[in-house]
């Protein structure tokens, strides 16, 4: 699907940007591949690794989704975008709420209207499992953005842009995420837990980037996809990564929850189930989506996909093998 074709990726020198280009590199030959971001230094780095003379294809595009009249400049003559540019620290967006909107919500309306403008063939956003029955801002912000982008199969009037959305839970090892965190507090001898309870859900970053290019070949437009995927407990984890380790309970942090949501109770009435995800249906009529997704199978009234109630639980084995590998 995307030989031949254009890709530009928003915040595309972050954890899923980077896994992304190598991925697409490693098995495609697109046309062109567009790193959209707004660190130069982040580029530079990048460019170390995936170099336009080793890369003919690939792009740096210094830009920020905020403004959109660079957005229009860097969508021209492009297929395909994956929208993976946000403000995601929970606590970061706690005290700066105003920014959060600017990136995570006006930053997604920009996108929409820019592609629409610029005849973008499609658009996959990521979004986050704490855009379920949010409690902090960032969760708020996409969940926002989450219903911007699935909104804009109707916005877009009569152009041909088609818009879904991708939702899974924690990154292993991505920048931000607690194994690294984990890792470094183990030479104190002493891991500081939130709370013994906390559960949450697990996909690497191969995985996030395979389904995500599995969703863009696949989607008809207005879907939010959720993979399944396995959840671990927090304790687990500390013993996975440092067994020898003593715990200390330092409490939630502002923001958090004890565990994460990906499809909500309230959303199961529309949310139907394949192999190896969900997806849950758009509120529009989509034809289209009918046809593609006939063989889908309506989830039980009252359903809810959090990580407590997982029929998947990672093992200490399992997730020492996984942290191995990081």
């Amino acid at each position: 699907m995307l030989n031949g074709k254009s890709i530009l990726i928003t915040g595309g020198t972050g954890s899923f940007g980077k896994k992304c280009t190598e991925i697409i590199l490693k098995k495609y030959q697109p046309k062109k591949l567009i790193i959209f971001s707004r660190d130069e230094l982040k580029q530079y780095e990048m460019e170390q690794v995936f170099s336009e003379r080793d890369y003919p294809c690939i792009r740096y595009f210094i830009g920020d989704v905020r403004d959109l009249e660079r957005l229009h400049r860097a969508f021209q003559g492009v297929d395909y975008v994956i929208h993976a540019a946000a403000m995601k620290q929970v606590t970061a967006a706690e005290y700066n709420p105003f920014e959060a909107i600017k990136t995570n919500i006006l930053g997604a309306q920009n996108i929409i209207n820019a592609a629409i403008d610029c005849k973008v063939k499609k658009i996959i956003a990521l979004s986050t499992d704490k855009a379920a029955n949010p409690i902090n801002l960032y969760g708020a912000t996409k969940l926002c953005s989450d219903k911007l982008f699935i909104a804009g199969n109707a916005y877009r009037g009569t152009q041909c842009t088609k818009f879904a959305v991708v939702r899974y839970g924690n990154v292993l090892g991505s920048r931000g995420s607690v194994i690294p965190f984990f890792q470094k507090k183990k030479k104190c001898g002493c891991l500081p837990i939130t709370d013994e309870r906390m559960t949450r859900f697990w996909i690497t970053l191969d995985q996030g980037v395979d389904f995500v290019l599995f969703c863009l070949e696949n989607m008809c437009g207005g879907e939010l996809f959720v993979p399944k995927i396995p959840s671990m407990n927090i304790m687990d984890l500390a013993k996975a990564v440092a067994p020898e380790c003593k715990t200390n309970i330092v409490g939630i942090r502002p923001g958090e929850k004890l565990h994460e949501i990906m499809i909500p109770a309230d959303e199961s009435h529309k949310t139907i189930e394949f192999e190896d995800f969900y997806i849950i249906q758009p509120n529009f009529e989509s034809l289209p989506f009918k046809n593609k997704w006939k063989n889908g199978k309506l989830v039980g009234d009252g359903f809810e996909y959090n990580s407590a109630n997982n029929p998947v639980f990672l093992s200490i084995n399992e997730m020492q093998e996984i942290v191995e590998r990081i």
